[in-house]
């Protein structure tokens, strides 16, 4: 008959590769929502406490653009900070933003698939969303917005929770570095490569358009762009030119806005 400190040797070696065959079978992924609620909770133990919320739009981006720009463009960006950081996961893309308002149609909401929400609302589901994560042990609750009309509301529910969460160890961060990468930092990069202003443009341009190429290549027309005439503010498209976007362009501000948003996070949340 086998010995008590045999029996427990054996059990211990039958946990242990229980637990060894539940760590393998947990997806490599940083997507929180593709995680379990156990695999979620063994992974903040180890360290994982920072959350980024990538923030996207559903708005008309042009003719050769689909909607959903912002929304894919945000979750891989997020995706790829969140791996260079290597401990932080993201949360599921916040898709519905302030786009201007529906009575009348004002902004983007004057073309067909933009999709609306009042700031009030916008900002009261980041705070909501945040203080979820916060209960659940996260220590740095990152908003990273893709566009441009919301970056007022971000710094604001930035600031209201900081203000709510004085003494606790959660923080908010809404680093500028992210949209600052996207938009001003591009433009001075696709410059340096030889591209004009008036190509550029500040919507739907070939700054706008090379990132989606870089991000998600099927979400842009890419041969009826190529043979089509000059695009303007009646398509859409402000202040740019977007027939000579290349994928090759995007990847140029892609890993901008990854290397200077990870130096920013590291910089807001050493030490925590």
């Amino acid at each position: 008959m086998p010995s008590r400190p045999l029996i427990r040797a054996c059990a211990f070696a039958v946990l242990f590769a229980i637990a060894q065959a539940a760590i393998a079978q947990t997806p490599a992924t940083v997507q929180l929502q593709d995680l379990s609620w156990t695999e979620l909770r063994a992974q903040i133990h180890a360290g994982k406490t920072t959350i980024i919320i990538p923030i996207g739009g559903t708005e008309q981006s042009g003719p050769y653009i689909a909607v959903g720009k912002h929304n894919r463009r945000a979750t891989v960006l997020a995706e790829r900070i969140a791996e260079d950081l290597g401990n932080a996961l993201v949360a599921p893309t916040v898709a519905y933003v302030p786009e201007g308002s529906y009575n009348p149609p004002t902004s983007h909401m004057r073309f067909p698939g933009t999709i609306t929400i009042p700031d009030s609302t916008f900002e009261q589901l980041l705070a909501s969303a945040a203080n979820s994560f916060a209960v659940h042990g996260f220590r740095n609750i990152v908003f990273l917005g893709d566009h441009g009309g919301y970056q007022k509301d971000l710094q604001r529910v930035v600031a209201q929770l900081n203000r709510q969460w004085t003494g606790k160890p959660a923080r908010a961060f809404a680093p500028p570095e992210y949209y600052a990468a996207s938009s001003t930092g591009y433009a001075q990069i696709l410059r340096q490569h030889g591209i004009r202003d008036d190509e550029i443009g500040t919507h739907a341009g070939l700054a706008d358009t090379s990132l989606q190429l870089a991000v998600a290549p099927q979400m842009v027309r890419l041969e009826r762009l190529r043979s089509a005439p000059k695009p303007g503010a009646a398509d859409g498209v402000y202040g740019g030119d977007p027939r000579r976007s290349s994928a090759a362009l995007g990847q140029l501000g892609v890993d901008a806005i990854v290397a200077r948003t990870v130096a920013a996070i590291r910089r807001d949340t050493t030490g925590r």
